[in-house]
């Protein structure tokens, strides 16, 4: 998301369950989520320290319509729901679920939040991918609900469940969440996930549903190479287009342990949307390769940690954003809200100025 902890091979480390500590924590810090992050003073100068208002998120996805940024993100038990009108203060605007959905509950029994939404304007309509699972299981499932529009003023504003995209179970092995949708230079549809076991997938979609047609395989795209019986610390993976390069954002190492989390976010590039991926250095996605993005702060400043669950955002103005979160030290490890705009270096690579 674009934060979950599931690991791979049936087995996880000692830490806390996501939805659990996520729900937690986040559902102590909402009524000083306003006050905003004392910490952001620090940074001055960046996008970030101008950020305010209602900040606590975790693995956030944004988008505009018309004059509002709109933020979802893992929010409690379900996906709430930030607003914008100037891309820095931020406003809390519910949730996009009053409840899992029925289908949810069947295929994920024990379920007890939804996660890791990704938001997309997709054939006139906006497509919201989100996961379903438990803790320390790959019985995992994403799911889809579409809306006209995300102003809630709005005569035709209405979540629309689509029900189940995409399910993993015990026999498979890879994780189903994290979801995010892209399409190609030529049009094709695809659903980039994946948390841990055998890393990152794509799927291929059908327009007409947003869903794969059944028998469909996924492609292999990233995975993390560690000794046998180690977790596979891979998840979040958001891909986007940039002078005909497909850049891939994964987050590596462990989110949701507060101050003491190690995830971190790596880029890596390919030609062709279904890989191979390389870092800058050369190096293989598949092979646990890639180049540094997003790191947490200076150990000497030990504000803002582990930054992970990145997403990319282009602005009307032609302004391509990184959105994602990281733990404030100074708000009590809460998961807080982070933008940063993009800028190409000569060799092409995109470099977040955060």
């Amino acid at each position: 998301m674009s934060g979950r902890i599931i690991h791979g091979r049936g087995k996880r480390p000692a830490l806390p369950g996501r939805s659990l500590w996520l729900g937690a924590f986040l559902a102590a810090a909402a009524p000083a989520a306003a006050a905003g992050t004392q910490a952001e003073t620090v940074e001055t100068g960046t996008l970030s320290s101008r950020l305010s208002g209602d900040l606590t998120v975790h693995d956030p996805a944004i988008t505009r319509e018309g004059d509002t940024y709109y933020v979802f993100s893992t929010v409690g038990h379900y996906i709430g729901i930030k607003t914008s009108k100037d891309l820095q203060h931020w406003t809390d605007a519910g949730s996009v679920f009053a409840e899992i959905p029925a289908w949810a509950r069947k295929a994920i029994p024990g379920t007890e939040g939804i996660w890791a939404p990704d938001i997309s304007y997709v054939n006139g309509e906006y497509r919201l991918y989100y996961s379903v699972s438990t803790f320390g299981s790959n019985r995992s499932a994403i799911g889809l609900a579409t809306n006209a529009t995300l102003d809630p003023k709005a005569k035709n504003y209405r979540w629309k469940d689509q029900g189940l995209v995409v399910m993993s179970t015990r026999d498979d092995d890879f994780n189903a969440i994290d979801p995010n949708f892209i399409a190609d230079a030529q049009g094709r549809q695809w659903l980039v996930l994946g948390s841990f076991w055998t890393g990152i997938k794509l799927f291929p979609l059908d327009p007409a549903t947003g869903k794969p047609k059944p028998g469909t395989e996924p492609y292999s795209i990233a995975r993390r190479l560690v000794p046998a019986g180690a977790p596979d610390p891979i998840e979040a993976p958001f891909i986007f287009e940039h002078d005909g390069w497909y850049y891939l954002l994964t987050s590596f190492d462990y989110c949701c342990k507060g101050v003491n989390s190690t995830y971190y976010t790596v880029v890596s590039r390919s030609r062709k949307i279904t890989g191979p991926y390389l870092g800058k250095d050369g190096s293989e996605a598949m092979m646990g390769g890639g180049t540094v993005f997003l790191r947490a702060d200076l150990q000497e400043q030990q504000s803002f940690r582990g930054p992970g669950h990145a997403g990319v955002f282009t602005d009307t103005d032609g302004t391509t954003y990184v959105a994602y979160h990281a733990y404030d030290k100074q708000a009590d490890g809460r998961p807080t809200l982070r933008i940063a705009p993009i800028r190409w270096g000569a060799d092409g690579w995109p470099i977040a100025e955060y």
